[in-house]
């Protein structure tokens, strides 16, 4: 007979952030409570002392006060214990991966050895049953999921395309308009398409916008 398989439902872009709490590298935390009022990037590693998310710990470090700047705070998490991730952190503090200096880590990693929180997000995968995938969850200042992103364990994040998506999502936020591929801050935008007759005239006469088809104008903001 199989062994029967645990079924757990990811949350999807829309569903409020799956509840927990847990004891992280800078103490407990009630998500998402805790962070109502703030962007968050929640993202999972598969293990502590391995070398590509070295990198991307790094890598976030680094780029902290730009997401700060964004109002979004940085989580990790793995089912490492909370000694092997303090461990891991101090050791990654003696690293010096590019040649501007070595970082001390600027986020708390969550401590998840029994697998409660990666189960709830769906985190672990059938390729790494024991071990969580490159997971990173968009999770606006409501709580509410905004954005998911999934690579697999062989590949690190491109972090600036994570700061890039959360950028997006807060001019849509404010100005209630799209970006198209390959936007950058400052690039046009896009606005949605007309849905009325009048409404496509009306744009086709605004010289403010970039009328390329009847369904699709762009502007500068």
């Amino acid at each position: 007979m199989s062994e029967e398989m645990e079924v757990v439902r990811m949350p999807m872009i829309g569903d409020p952030a799956p509840a927990f709490r847990a004891m992280t590298t800078m103490g407990k935390v009630n998500f998402p409570e805790d962070y109502k009022g703030s962007w968050v990037v929640l993202f999972s590693h598969p293990a502590d002392f391995t070398p590509v998310c070295t990198t991307e710990f790094i890598g976030f470090t680094k780029m902290a006060g730009e997401f700060a700047a964004l109002n979004t705070k940085l989580i990790g998490l793995s089912i490492d214990s909370l000694h092997s991730h303090l461990a891991w952190a101090k050791s990654i503090e003696g690293i010096d991966l590019d040649g501007s200096g070595a970082v001390k880590l600027a986020f708390p990693i969550i401590a998840d050895i029994s697998m409660s929180v990666a189960k709830k997000y769906g985190m672990l995968q059938t390729v790494a049953k024991t071990q969580t995938v490159r997971a990173v969850f968009i999770i606006d200042p409501e709580g509410v999921i905004r954005a998911i992103l999934y690579y697999p364990m062989s590949t690190g994040r491109n972090l600036p395309e994570i700061k890039r998506i959360i950028e997006s999502l807060q001019l849509h936020d404010a100005e209630h308009v799209s970006t198209p591929a390959n936007w950058q801050p400052g690039d046009d935008v896009v606005l949605g398409a007309p849905l009325t007759l009048e409404e496509a005239e009306s744009r086709a006469n605004d010289a403010k916008l970039r009328n390329l088809e009847w369904y699709l104008a762009m502007k500068k903001i």
